[in-house]
């Protein structure tokens, strides 16, 4: 799983192969089984944290130099992948320790990341991203959340809200302004750890879906952090953050796919199975257009998400356009076919007796999180228009 940029892009090499057909194997017996008790009582997901974890799946990304396993962008997407078909909640338990440490990852200094990134490779602790404000969601740099210095220690003061996994991660990567009047060049990172003083969680929302990973505000009260965890030089804050959602928005593209992967083969097996005038739904020619439909979306999606992380893996610059797109895409696909799913199901798809209600659901966020698809938009038109 080490780390290799050459990919050939239309066709995967071998240990991807091996490594879908292993992550698979261990999702069907460990996660699928809980996934409808984890939505329906809104728990974290415990089972596929430890399954994960156990099998070091957890923090895929996490380079070998910090015990970590290494694996490539296009290797993390497959994992996202394969947990999110058959548990959304389950598959941000990778794909935010990337999120929560990417930034780290990029700009960081070597101690920093002695610091934070092999507790994260050997489960110890997990990873949260903390950029989002109530004022300041799309508009990012509006930010109010302030840090300032005090002797060799920064002291941040504000909240930040739509954290993931916030309350069960140890880590938290903190946007914060440390120069109001540089506007977003005033913007700098943090990592906070939960212990640290002055941090508090805030309770958890009340989602549509992706229940079992909670969603909680975070608040920082004079919050101590010692000087040595900024992540880069003061002032470099929203580039890097900029940077990580390079690199990280087609991990949410992969969880997109891995929904719409489920829900398409929910449905498939739904109406080979069910019967209707004496013949099986799935003889009905508008059934096959709407399976043929789906299913050549989701691969032109999965295409998409693999070639931008392959990119991010070679280390291209002007990532821009192709990560926002290939998240667009593939979340407006999953959000396209997990309603077909549904309406597949008819009557029995709305309703928690099948799981393609629960993956219509889950897929939502995927058009919203790390950038609505408008913003994803807007990105993609200045990207042509520069």
């Amino acid at each position: 799983m080490a780390g290799n940029p050459d990919f050939d892009l239309f066709q995967l090499a071998d240990e991807h192969n091996e490594l879908r057909a292993a992550i698979r194997a261990l999702c069907e017996k460990e996660i699928a089984p809980h996934a409808a008790d984890v939505d329906e009582n809104e728990r974290f997901p415990t089972e596929a944290l430890a399954a994960l974890t156990t099998s070091g799946f957890n923090a895929v990304h996490v380079p070998e130099e910090y015990d970590g396993q290494g694996a490539d962008s296009v290797a993390t997407c497959i994992v996202i992948e394969e947990v999110a078909r058959v548990c959304a909640s389950s598959s941000l338990i990778p794909a935010v320790n990337k999120l929560g440490t990417m930034g780290l990852i990029l700009s960081g200094s070597d101690e920093l990341k002695q610091q934070v990134l092999p507790s994260l490779a050997s489960g110890e602790a997990m990873a949260s991203y903390a950029l989002s404000e109530r004022e300041a969601g799309s508009d990012a740099a509006a930010m109010r959340t302030r840090a300032k210095e005090d002797g060799d220690d920064w002291i941040i003061n504000g909240s930040k809200c739509w954290i993931t996994n916030g309350g069960q991660s140890t880590w938290y990567t903190v946007m914060a302004v440390t120069d109001a009047d540089l506007g977003s060049s005033g913007i700098s990172a943090f990592m906070v750890h939960k212990d640290d003083e002055g941090f508090v969680v805030g309770p958890k929302e009340k989602k549509l879906g992706i229940k079992g990973s909670p969603t909680a505000e975070l608040y920082f009260e004079n919050c101590r952090v010692p000087g040595d965890r900024i992540i880069g030089e003061p002032g470099t804050g929203f580039k890097t953050a900029l940077q990580t959602l390079d690199h990280t928005r087609p991990t949410i593209g992969a969880q997109a796919v891995g929904i719409a992967q489920g829900a398409l083969d929910a449905a498939v097996a739904y109406v080979k199975d069910r019967k209707q005038f004496g013949s099986a739904v799935s003889s009905f020619q508008g059934v096959q257009f709407m399976l043929a439909d789906m299913a050549m979306k989701l691969e032109a999606a999965r295409l998409m998400v693999y070639h931008a992380a392959a990119r991010a893996e070679r280390g291209e610059h002007n990532l821009g356009f192709i990560s926002s797109a290939s998240k667009c895409f593939a979340s407006d696909v999953a959000m396209e076919v997990t309603t077909d799913a549904v309406q597949l199901f008819g009557g029995a798809g709305y309703t928690r007796d099948f799981p393609v209600e629960r993956m219509m659901r889950d897929a939502k966020i995927t058009q919203i999180y790390e950038g609505t698809n408008q913003i994803q938009r807007l990105v993609m038109a200045r990207s042509l228009l520069r």
